[in-house]
Order: C-alpha cells, then structure tokens, then sequence
C-alpha cells in the first residue's frame, strides 16, 4: 500500500484555491496556539494545589526560566517561520491555467465507480449482509472512541474542513507529512502539529500513523535504489562539471546517506532522484527527495540510520561513564510476536519509542515490559548499568518477601502512606532491614541520572536519527528520563521529545523541576502516580522530601502534564513493569497490545 500522496504539491490538487487559504489559516492558528502554549507554561503561576507536605515550592529561579523561556521561543519560531514559507510556497504559486481541470482528472483516478450491478449480486446470502453491516458499525464505534481520545489528547480547532470527504482529509495529512518532512528534518514539534490536525480534521490517530509508515517505507525502497545505482549517477555528474562535488550513499540498514558539497550539484542529483524513481514506479516522491539531496539533507536517516546501534566515537565517549550502554530493537529481538525478524521495511519508522527499567529480576526483564508496543513507532529498550539493576531488583524482592514487610504494609497504608513518609513512622525492626536495600537503591540511582545525560548526548548527536523520540520509563528509569530531560534543557536540544510518560517516579515534584522538563517536550508529558506505593515511600524516606515525590502524587500548576491517578488500585511500587500495556492504554498510547486497561485492585487497598 503506497501513501496517499507521492508529493506535497498535491496538496493544490486535493484543496481548491479557497480551501488552500483556510487550510493555511488553520494551520497558522495550531501554530499560535502551540506557541500560547509554551508561553503559558512558562508564564501560568497559579496557587499550586495544597502540597501533600507541608514545605512549600522554593521561589522561581529567575535567572534560568526566563532564558530557557527565551531560547524555546527562538528555536520554535524559527520552525514555525520555516513550515510557513514552505506551506506558502505551495499554495500561493502560480495556478496552473489547467489546474481545475488537472484537479478533475486526480479526484476521478482517486474515485473509482463502483462495479456494475449484476445478477450474481443476489448470491450474498442476508447473514452475510448483516455479518458485514455489523463489522463496519464496530470499525466505525472503535473509530469514534479513537478519534475522542485524541481530541482529549489534542485539541481540536474547529473547522469545516471534517465535512470534505475523507479521503481529501487524509491526502491533506499526507502531504503535510511529506511537506514537514522536506524541511530537512522531524522535528517533534512537526510532528505534534500533525496530531493537532487529524485532531482538528476529526479523524483517529491510525490515519495520520499510517501515512507515515507507508511513506518511511517508501523512503526504504527508494534509498536502496539509490544505493545500487549511485557510482553511475556520481561519474555522469562529475564528467558534467568541472567543480568538485561528491555523492556519497552508505547502505546503513537500509538507510542511505547523501552528502553534497558544491552547490552545483543538487540540480543534477535531484534530477537523478527523479529518473531513479521514476525507474521504480515511485516518480511521485522524486521532487521531495530532490529537496531532500539539494538540502544536503538525509534521505534515510530521517527515521535512523543507525538504529539501535551508534558510531564508534559515540560509543567510546558514553563508554567513559555509563560502560553499560545499548538501545534493544524489540522488533528484531522479538519478531514482533513471532521468532523471526521482519524485514527492515517493516521495522522501520519515523518515530521512536525507548522503553526504561527502574530494575530487573533478570536479563530478559530488559525486553519484557516493552513488547507490548504495537508498531506504530520503532520500539528500543534501553540497556544501561543492569548488573546495578538487576542488584536493586534482588534486594526488593528480598525486601518485600520478608516477614517485617508482610506485616507492616496494611498498618503503612492504614496511617496513608504520605503521613508514615513525613513523620518517619517506619517501625525500627523494618529499618534494620533497610541498609540491603538503600545501598543498591542508591548506587542504582546514581548511575541512572548518569545514564540519562548519555541517553541526551545520544538524542543531540542523532544516534536515533532525526525524528521524534518518545521516553517511557518505570521507576529508576523515570529518574533517568528526568536527567535526560534536564541534560537537554541545558543544552537547549528543543525538538526532539514528542512524548514522556513517567511511571512511579523517584523524582521531586515541585513544580520549576517540571517546567524545565516540559520545555524540550513538544507533546505531553504524563505523570503516573499512587498515594499508596508504599515501596516508593519507603525508598526515599532517607532522602529530603521537602519538595515531595512525583510517583505519589500528581502534578499541579504546569501546563502540560497530564496525570494518571492509580491510588485506588496500586499499593504495590513493584507492580508497574506488569502493568504497563494496561497504564499505556489508559493514558492513550496508540496500539498498545491488551485488550482493555482494567487494573486489578491490589489486595491492600482492598483490606483497608
């Protein structure tokens, strides 16, 4: 199945003039509105919600919101401004004194007839009629909650675009896909705009995953031709003109990567794309990678030439603090369900998802939670320091199957856990167990906001490519994610975390720690909490609690963050690697593999 567009200027062929202009109005009012947005974050301070510890949040620190405030600002300006000229550009050139007629033709290649009535016709029994009709009511139901999710998730614009055809809509998406994609990069704030618009065309989040599935695997296919027929175009070029120019293309599991240098080149290289493509059956897409080679650009490795795997100078430098550092493709681990390793064309996509763990039983721990992710996105687990982990998972388990423990925990949660937390309630024959825990916890901590400032050096420095990353993680793993965020604040690396689910989290949840955060996420940031994780409770009793704890409570007065509240349902801190496809589907996640997020009550909360 190929994309719904082969080019962004098919766009003047699916809207007419008048559309055009209203579709560059909507898309200028989602970009304001983004904008309003990230100023809001940052300018919003509203009387938090009363603190669940009796210290308030320290003043704001003046000297560092206001200059991450500024230079947020200035890099999505600078994209915006970017994804403006380029829309203009398409709808305000020139009509085509054929145009209508062109249009004509395009919408009746695209709206076939229906086959002739026939008397065979008759042969379709009324069981199968009906079987059919409520086939399509389901699809069209599951659709309807689909699409009312992502309006919760993304707010719709309202528009009079949702009553053009579907099928119009959807050749819009695609060719904003390809349009954002010929800018030379994925930003995640192109991306999230993308959601903003199926949002606004009230159309599910399928359609717009879709498009960009088929177009990543358009890119594939064309990348390898590219590769087998690069030294013919390369000695054409250089016999043509006297000034030095290279092409360089590297197979790089099945990404290729195009280089110029010499500006004379890239109308001969994005003339060769075309006759390349053309050659494939695939003419369609040679003016976007045309844009792509004059841009000097990447034609594979916008959804990741290197994948799981990173350069040797990469790996070298990670090497010197976190020695235990590698990103886990679960579909070639895994098969995706299966023993077999799909194909790359199957694997790859223009979106990245990277699952954490806060700890492990064992080695195959590190894949487990994370082969519930359907493909939509392509899925990492992150492996990083697990002798320290593993270590921590031993001691826990042996925490909680002790008898001290087994006892204690209803009367923990008989008191509530956040009062036994502040007033150090902790009976003492518990705490003279604890020192075989705190250590690990603490060593395991420690490593893990390391391994976070590595995972945002491997995002600066594109070890995933140039496309939006999505971080999950579950306890140290959150705190890792939390490190990762702020490394890149400091670095002002914007554009590159659509997405950020914290489960569990070890980290402080006064509010300036979550604006910082916030500030190079471009989506949402969701933050899962249990009042009752007493585990939670227990390992940070030794630390300051002044600020409070994100995994125990919610997250109030940031724009932004979303919270998911499991304190009816969740006592247990070691639950979360089990419950992830359930919490994943519950916040929203597109194809998640469970069947509903329904979340058994632990029997503690069911005792008290």
């Amino acid at each position: 199945m190929a994309p719904s567009a082969s080019d962004p200027k098919e766009l003047k062929l699916a809207l007419n003039p008048a559309r055009q202009r209203t579709f560059t109005l909507l898309v200028g009012s989602i970009v304001g509105q983004m904008r309003r947005n990230i100023e809001y974050t940052f300018d919003h301070s509203p009387k938090d919600a009363a603190p669940l510890f009796a210290t308030p949040d320290p003043p704001r620190d003046r000297s560092i919101s206001p200059a991450l405030k500024r230079d947020l600002l200035r890099y999505f300006d600078k994209w915006a401004n970017e994804v403006r000229v380029e829309l203009r550009r398409i709808t305000d050139s020139p009509e085509d004194p054929r145009s209508e007629q062109r249009r004509r033709e395009w919408l009746q290649t695209r709206n076939v007839p229906p086959p002739a009535y026939t008397s065979t016709d008759t042969v379709l029994q009324s069981a199968e009629r009906s079987a059919a009709a409520q086939a399509t009511e389901a699809r069209e139901t599951d659709e309807a909650k689909d699409v009312s999710m992502l309006h919760s998730l993304y707010p719709p614009t309202a528009t009079r675009f949702t009553t053009i055809s579907e099928e119009d809509r959807i050749c819009v998406i695609s060719c904003m896909v390809l349009l954002l994609l010929s800018l030379g990069h994925y930003s995640a704030y192109s991306r999230t705009l993308l959601c903003f618009i199926t949002s606004s065309f009230n159309l599910p989040m399928a359609i717009l995953t879709n498009e960009e599935n088929e177009i990543s695997k358009t890119l594939l296919l064309a990348s390898k031709t590219l590769t087998a027929d690069a030294e013919t175009q390369k000695r054409q070029a250089e016999n043509a003109f006297s000034r030095r120019w290279t092409v360089e293309l590297a197979s790089l599991r099945g990404a290729a990567f195009i280089g110029i240098t010499g500006g004379s080149a890239a109308p001969v290289v994005a003339g060769a794309i075309g006759g390349l493509m053309g050659g494939v059956g695939l003419g369609g897409v040679a003016c976007f990678l045309g844009i792509f080679a004059m841009n000097g650009a990447l034609v594979g490795t916008p959804f990741g030439a290197f994948g799981g795997k990173m350069t040797g100078e990469m790996v070298d430098a990670y090497a010197k603090e976190v020695p235990d550092f590698k990103f886990i493709p679960i579909a070639e681990e895994w098969g995706e369900h299966t023993s077999q390793p799909l194909p790359q064309e199957e694997t790859r996509r223009l979106r990245v998802t990277i699952g954490i763990n806060g700890w492990l039983n064992t080695k195959e721990d590190i894949l487990r939670p994370w082969r519930v992710l359907g493909r939509d996105s392509e899925t990492f687990a992150l492996r990083y320091e697990i002798d320290a982990l593993l270590e921590l998972g031993n001691s826990l388990k042996d925490m909680v199957s002790s008898y001290a423990w087994s006892f204690v925990k209803v009367e923990i949660l008989k008191r509530t856990v956040l009062a036994t937390l502040w007033s150090a309630l902790w009976p003492v024959y518990l705490l003279k167990k604890a020192t075989s825990l705190d250590t690990p916890f603490a060593v395991a901590k420690h490593r893990s906001e390391k391994a976070g400032a590595v995972l945002a050096d491997a995002l600066i420095n594109k070890a995933q490519g140039d496309r939006p990353v999505t971080l999950i993680g579950y306890s140290l793993g959150a705190r890792m994610i939390y490190s990762c965020l702020k490394s890149l604040a400091q670095s002002r690396a914007f554009g590159l975390v659509e997405n950020v689910i914290l489960i569990g989290s070890p980290i402080p949840s006064n509010s300036n720690n979550w604006r910082e955060m916030r500030a190079v996420v471009s989506g949402k940031v969701v933050n899962v909490y249990s009042e009752n994780d007493y585990i939670l409770a227990f390992l940070y009793r030794a630390t300051s609690v002044q600020y409070g704890v994100a995994g125990l409570q919610g997250i109030e007065g940031v724009e932004g963050i979303g919270n998911e509240d499991l304190t009816k349902d969740v006592s247990g801190h070691l639950r979360y690697p089990e419950l992830v496809s359930k919490i994943l589907k519950r916040v929203g996640v597109e194809h998640v593999n469970v069947e509903d997020e329904t979340i058994e009550m632990d029997a503690e909360i069911k005792v008290i």
